[in-house]
């Protein structure tokens, strides 16, 4: 197999509501697309959807867009490798971070092999991970701040995610948005036997906001993800002894590095596997086989991409060791009706079939038409 062609495309979908976290707010959500072509024909798709501010991480959408068109896409088609793995390596070098730029090259080429060979995206990283992914997988819905700071908005938002049949609720906390909220959410939940969760997206500071950190420990949490800033690994390792609430990595565990330095500090075995803040599937098996190790309890966080790049985190979720609900919703949840250029789905009971055919086959193609702008077709 060579790769013949490589398209780059922006990607608009407007939000049905805004998206507030402690961080930043987004209205639309604009990500990257890279396609692949070999010369049977085959065609993979991959996304990379770093926002367009660093509220999240330090990566970009114009940084990302500037990198995959100079340097990692042409680098690509000179070096002639197309598995994911010698991709990897070929991507990484010389090249500090960007995992979200990468991650779009990276888990093209997965899914150009799996358009290859017939088979889905989980049956790959289960053969490389060694196990036997699941149909099936577990959702919980993710919250966000809402815009009028409103805990009656909140209540009615775990109404609606109740009703639909979700199987964990998460809402976002920060400084000044934290006991209220909580407290209406627990009492909206009530009876509902559903596990809570917040995220701060590392909005608390040790031990600026202890008082603010003791009081979400009494919630009776299932687990409280990214208390502290992506580089307090010490801080949340202290957080572990400090607190009895479980504490749930996100921006912290940037890849296998990372994780094995949580480990050697004996830090939180709750953790948030996000494929493109990772750099792609290859890195997913790498820190997957370190969290199994040390007995970490895993689940696949989105930021959330369009139907194309959640396919990547569905196989992630797919995996044994998965075993919270994934922030994996339907698209009707972000972009309303016909407008996902690959559609999610959810059943009643709040589960997501895991895909077993390539990206390739699901695509809406006159949505991604309509909704997408080409940047960057190699060769010329």
């Amino acid at each position: 197999m060579s790769i013949e062609r490589v398209e780059l495309y922006e990607l608009t979908l407007p939000l049905l509501e805004p998206f507030i976290i402690s961080g930043g707010t987004m209205t639309v959500r604009r990500s990257l697309v890279i396609v692949l072509q070999d010369d049977q024909g085959n065609r993979g798709y991959g996304e990379s959807p770093p926002f367009e501010l660093p509220f999240y991480s330090e990566e970009t959408l114009a940084g990302a867009r500037d990198l995959l068109e100079h340097v990692l896409i042409p680098r690509l088609i000179r070096s002639g490798v197309h598995a994911p793995e010698a991709a990897d390596t070929v991507l990484k070098a010389g090249v500090r971070g960007n995992p979200f730029a990468r991650a779009g090259v990276e888990t093209a080429l997965w899914d150009l092999e799996a358009a290859r060979r017939k088979t889905g995206l989980a049956a790959l990283l289960g053969e490389r991970a060694g196990v036997q992914p699941a149909t099936t997988i577990p959702c919980g819905v993710a919250l966000g701040i809402p815009k009028d700071r409103s805990t009656q908005t909140l209540r009615r938002w775990i109404d609606e995610a109740i009703a639909r049949g979700y199987r964990r609720v998460k809402i976002k906390v920060a400084p000044g948005w934290d006991a209220a909220p909580v407290a209406a959410a627990r009492d909206a939940m009530a009876g509902s036997g559903l596990p809570l969760t917040v995220d701060a997206n590392g909005g608390y500071e040790w031990p600026e906001h202890e008082a603010n950190l003791r009081q979400l420990d009494e919630a009776g949490l299932l687990y409280i993800e990214q208390p502290l800033a992506p580089d307090e690994l010490v801080g949340h390792a202290q957080l572990v002894e400090e607190l009895e609430t479980p504490i749930c990595l996100d921006e912290t565990l940037k890849d296998a590095r990372a994780a094995r330095q949580i480990v050697h500090l004996g830090g939180p075995r709750v953790w948030n596997i996000k494929v493109h803040r990772l750099g792609g599937l290859s890195e997913v098996v790498r820190v997957y086989s370190i969290a199994r190790s040390f007995g970490a309890e895993l689940w696949a966080g989105t930021m959330p991409e369009s139907g194309i790049g959640s396919q990547a985190a569905l196989a992630a979720a797919s995996l044994s060791g998965f075993i919270y609900p994934s922030d994996l919703e339907p698209s009707t949840r972000w972009f309303g009706r016909n407008a996902d250029v690959v559609t999610l789905a959810m059943s009643n009971d709040g589960r997501m079939d895991v895909p077993t055919g390539s990206i390739s086959a699901m695509l809406h193609h006159d949505r991604f038409q309509a909704a997408s702008r080409l940047i960057l077709s190699l060769p010329e």
